[in-house]
């Protein structure tokens, strides 16, 4: 009789070892979620899973970065101002900067903990200081997502630190990655800090990739057991930038690897879209003289055919006109915010705006300097309805006409 039980419970054990193997990898697998982005033209290079909702982890700080640098350049806060720390920010769970309750930390030196250490602390600290409280930040910072094109996001603090009610997916990280770099190109470059020292000690940023996969320049990892293993990175080669996502590594190691391996598949098919959609270029118009008028008062006037080709007189009229107009997308206080209406404008009318000559124009004669932010080469007709769509995405914009 026990013959009897230990025969039929044997297979009954390896079955339910080889479940438990099973399940695990199955466990794993469903936190995968993957995407690669070609900044430049918007395209998906590679994607898995991209608009599965996913817990972001420390990748939230991305946004609390974001919104450190809007309230930076609004002058909520300053770089050297000095935010104190609460006790409900001194006791969040580490990774930390190890402060305690009562102490202060520059602004500076918070976003540096924030891009290298991935401080819970500094985060609490920092959304404290900017919304008042911590939750009430997490509102302004889902609010803020929303206006930014992250439609599957919702935050319900500043670390990332889990909460089933925060989520986010791949394809909204990517549009995070894009937003901040596009909107804060000054403040962006702090994502390549490889090193920072606080209180005597040095702390390492958790992003691999720097300086050891060619051309990134950022972003963040994250990591929380209900998420797995994350990665937001950001890289350029040749003039070609890309954004990738993973999340749900089952380490870090093998995140990291998982991420240069799409972006490495990425960077080749950019090269084969590049390539394919390739068109040389028309050759140029030979002048040719048509006609010429001379008039006592005036020099020989010259009137300039082409060799291609001919136009009617409207036609012709309309060229001429090509780089007479333009768009002012606003002016501003500083150089910087008339820079970001420029990048904005161009991201969301690509079509016309890309190959416009960008001018940021200063106006010195008042108290306090203006800065115009304009873009030429247009016609009047294309500048006319470039203002319209861009009034429907509630960016101002006015056509002008070349010295106007």
């Amino acid at each position: 009789m026990r013959r009897i039980v230990l025969v039929l419970a044997i297979p009954l054990l390896v079955a339910g070892l080889l479940a438990t193997v099973i399940a695990a990898p199955a466990k794993a697998a469903s936190k995968y979620a993957a995407l690669v982005m070609d900044v430049e033209s918007g395209k998906i290079l590679f994607s898995r899973h991209a608009d599965a909702r996913r817990h972001p982890a420390s990748l939230t700080k991305i946004m609390t970065l974001y919104m450190v640098f809007d309230a930076l350049e609004s002058g909520k806060l300053s770089m050297n101002q000095r935010i104190p720390v609460s006790a409900r920010a001194a006791g969040q769970p580490c990774s930390c900067l190890g402060l305690r309750r009562s102490n202060t930390i520059r602004v500076k030196d918070a976003i540096l903990a924030l891009v290298t250490k991935s401080a819970n602390d500094v985060a609490t600290a920092v959304g404290e200081a900017i919304g008042g409280t911590e939750y009430r930040f997490a509102v302004a910072m889902t609010d803020k997502a929303k206006r930014l094109g992250l439609t599957s996001t919702r935050f319900m603090n500043a670390s990332g630190l889990h909460d089933r009610r925060q989520i986010t997916t791949a394809r909204d990280m990517a549009r995070l990655a894009v937003a901040i770099r596009r909107d804060f190109p000054g403040y962006y470059k702090v994502f390549a800090t490889r090193t920072f020292e606080y209180n005597g000690r040095k702390h390492r940023n958790h992003n691999k990739l720097l300086g050891a996969f060619d051309g990134t320049d950022g972003l963040k990892t994250g990591y929380i057991n209900a998420s797995g293993y994350n990665l937001v990175a950001s890289v350029e080669r040749n003039g070609t930038r890309l954004i990738g996502v993973v999340f749900g590594g089952r380490s870090g190691r093998t995140r990291n690897a998982e991420m240069k391996k799409i972006l490495t598949t990425g960077f080749s098919r950019a090269e084969e879209i590049r390539i394919a959609s390739f068109k040389p270029p028309l050759p140029v118009p030979r002048p040719t003289i048509m006609a010429t008028a001379e008039s006592p008062s005036t020099a020989p006037v010259l009137i300039l055919g082409s060799a291609v080709g001919s136009a009617g007189e409207d036609e012709v009229g309309s060229r001429d006109d090509a780089d007479g107009w333009g768009v002012q997308v606003g002016a501003y206080s500083t150089e910087l915010r008339a820079q970001r209406s420029i990048a904005m404008a161009r991201g969301l009318v690509p079509t016309l705006l890309t190959d416009a000559d960008a001018k940021v124009e200063a106006l010195t004669n008042r108290d306090t300097p203006i800065y115009r932010a304009r873009l030429f080469g247009l016609l009047e007709a294309e500048a006319r309805s470039v203002c319209l769509d861009l009034k429907r995405r509630h960016l101002p914009c006015v056509p002008v006409p070349a010295g106007g």
